[in-house]
């Protein structure tokens, strides 16, 4: 090879190292550190006995230590020129030491002249000094990285820094691992304790998750991407700025999450007003202000459908402010809004009645009596859904208004005064052929009038309910539902049709309440149709009349059941409840509550059934297949 190329090979560089750059940084030089290194080297084949003790060479064992004599007893010769070279090594050591200490003291200077210096002496303890702090965030700067090379500031030993290193007690560099380890023995720092677990977590899920049982939004198998997205934005809400395109159906699973949790209001409530939406579902108003609901209606000029929960603060100026704007209410929803004035009412009805088609009005004490139901007919003559729930005022006067209103096909009512079931009989007579739900909840007085009126007129019912009843028959439920010529209903609930009065419950001898028979000719109507069922604290309908009517071997299947309430049915036993998800094959929960005879039952998978008291909670999830 010639010259000129061994000249030009020699000349290529390849890319420095890691640890090369480093000490470049901190003006360290390589090529001085191996120079160094070979004259002690050389220093200790030539004269062994003068090298430091302090010295290491480049492999990992100490040279001999040096003996403490005076010079004259170095031995003398050629090789007395080691010594000097020694001496004159440490003197350009001395040089460098006093360099890096200017540079040094340069850095910290500048740290702390620096604005986040200041900030950080303000924050300080006072007896602080600002010395030792500047000295702190220098160290902690210059400090190496886990993964590097180091020597150890105590015994010299060189060592790849970890996390867990621990800095010199004078601050001059870092500790390997038996030197810290000794260092904390000495200085008698107790070991880290290790956080305990929290007792009872399974507790806390398992209270969580029959909380989800009773709210209705536990669904069985893993949560889907959706849910888990809603569930992350509720826990950070206060983040979020804008909730954007996102879908109406997610939209509102967000504001019963945050209504849910109490974390509905004045801040989060704008994430849900947007100005080209025509419907506003507010879940739980309760930290709402007059001034909140104005925005509402300030918001959202298109306003259709209006849905407030806990709207504690509706007040008068709010439904003044509600009547001077141009707002035509389609669907309006309101819960709890006691101060809100029954001459108000007569003012919003006369002004925005005649576009209303639902109005739901719950817990509105003496606000909303007689008076306004009279006046519905007129205000309100496109009204196809009213619901007057928990309501000390309205009385029968005002139920048999309602007799007027031809276009009502859901009408629902739980009222605190007595209504005669005459009345009733006059507003099916009125009413009836139209009507689609018919809701009577709590009505101990209410007769077997009432159910032949419904079985004569009512003709497009797809819910019913008729609760809390203690005069009603078995044969007065026989006769509704033979030969009805309504098809078959959609929602049932006929919970607590019992006898109540009675010094003896079990005795029922004149079969008061949903009995046996009763049981029997409403399956047979509805049974291939029901979606929900509900006959909690029937507690006269007979073992036999279950298994007669979900005996699987003689066909009898329910396809579109979904759910079932049987709680208190006192003959419920465990054969029952098998037949009940044999022939329900889409049965997605199952309330037992009370059934004691319940006791040891195989759930199918995907099946939930409520009520049975166990060591896991009032739920067992089926996980074998059906049979």
């Amino acid at each position: 090879m010639s010259r000129q190329n061994r000249q030009g090979r020699s000349s290529i560089r390849g890319p420095q190292s890691a640890l090369t750059d480093f000490l470049a940084s901190h003006n360290i030089s390589a090529n001085q550190i191996r120079l160094d290194a070979d004259a002690r080297r050389r220093a200790a084949q030539n004269n062994p006995g003068q090298v430091d003790p302090n010295q290491q060479d480049d492999g990992s064992s100490a040279l001999p230590a040096a003996p403490t004599d005076t010079p004259d007893e170095i031995p003398a010769g050629p090789a007395q020129a080691g010594p000097s070279r020694t001496r004159r090594s440490a003197a350009e050591t001395n040089t460098h030491d006093d360099k890096r200490k200017k540079e040094q003291q340069k850095v910290i200077d500048k740290i702390k002249a620096s604005k986040k210096f200041q900030k950080r002496k303000r924050n300080a303890d006072d007896s602080e000094d600002e010395d030792d702090l500047a000295r702190a965030i220098f160290q902690q700067r210059s400090a190496p990285l886990p993964g590097q090379i180091e020597n150890c500031a105590n015994c010299g030993t060189r060592f790849t820094v970890t996390p867990y290193s621990r800095s010199a007690p004078d601050g001059g560099g870092l500790l390997c691992t038996p030197c810290g380890k000794k260092l904390n023995q000495d200085d008698d720092l107790p070991k880290k304790k290790k956080k305990p677990v929290p007792a009872g977590g399974p507790i806390g899920r398992r209270r969580q998750l029959q909380s989800n049982i009773l709210d209705g939004t536990y669904q069985p198998g893993s949560k889907s991407l959706t849910t888990l997205c809603i569930e992350t934005l509720a826990k950070n809400i206060d983040l979020a700025g804008d909730l954007g395109d996102l879908p109406w159906p997610v939209v509102d699973k967000i504001a019963r999450k945050l209504s849910k949790h109490r974390l509905l209001n004045t801040a989060t409530l704008d994430l849900f007003l947007q100005p080209i939406a025509e419907e506003v579902y507010i879940y739980d108003g309760a930290k709402l202000s007059a001034d909140d609901y104005i925005r509402v209606f300030q918001t959202v000029p298109n306003l259709k459908k209006l849905k407030i929960r806990n709207a504690i603060h509706f007040k008068d100026e709010v439904m003044d402010y509600l009547i001077s704007r141009h707002i035509d209410l389609e669907e309006f929803y309101l819960h709890g809004a006691n101060l809100l004035a029954s001459s108000k009412w007569h003012e919003f009805l006369n002004a925005k009645g005649q576009s209303l088609r639902s109005l739901r009005v719950y817990w509105t004490d003496k606000h909303f009596g007689n008076d306004i139901l009279a006046s519905l007919p007129t205000t309100c003559p496109s009204l196809n859904r009213l619901k007057v729930s928990h309501n000390q005022e309205v009385s029968g006067d005002g139920v048999k208004e309602l007799a007027k209103l031809k276009h009502l096909r859901h009408l629902s009512l739980d009222l605190r005064e007595h209504v005669h079931s005459d009345i009733y009989v006059s507003v099916l007579s009125e009413i009836g052929h139209a009507l689609e739900t018919f809701a009577l909840s709590r009505v101990p007085d209410l007769d077997n009038t009432v159910l032949d009126a419904i079985h004569n007129k009512c003709r497009s019912l797809e819910k019913l309910r008729i609760t809390d009843s203690e005069l009603m028959t078995d044969e007065g439920f026989v006769r509704l539902f033979n030969g009805w010529e309504n098809k078959g209903l959609l929602f049932l609930d006929l919970q607590k049709c019992r006898q109540l009065e009675s010094s003896k419950p079990r005795e029922n001898p004149d079969n008061i309440g949903l009995c046996s028979n009763g049981f029997r000719a409403l399956m047979a109507h509805s049974g291939k149709s029901l979606r929900h069922l509900n006959i909690h604290a029937c507690r006269h309908i007979s073992a036999e009349a279950f298994e007669e009517v979900f005996g699987f071997e003689q066909g009898k299947i329910y396809p579109e059941l979904q759910k079932m309430e049987i709680s208190f049915c006192e003959e419920v036993t465990d054969f029952i409840v098998g037949c009940i998800f044999r022939s329900c094959p889409n049965l997605r929960e199952l309330n037992v509550f009370g059934c004691m005879k319940v006791r040891d039952v195989r759930v199918p998978r995907g099946r939930i059934l409520v009520g049975v008291p166990n060591a896991v909670g009032m739920m067992i999830e089926g996980e074998d297949d059906d049979d």
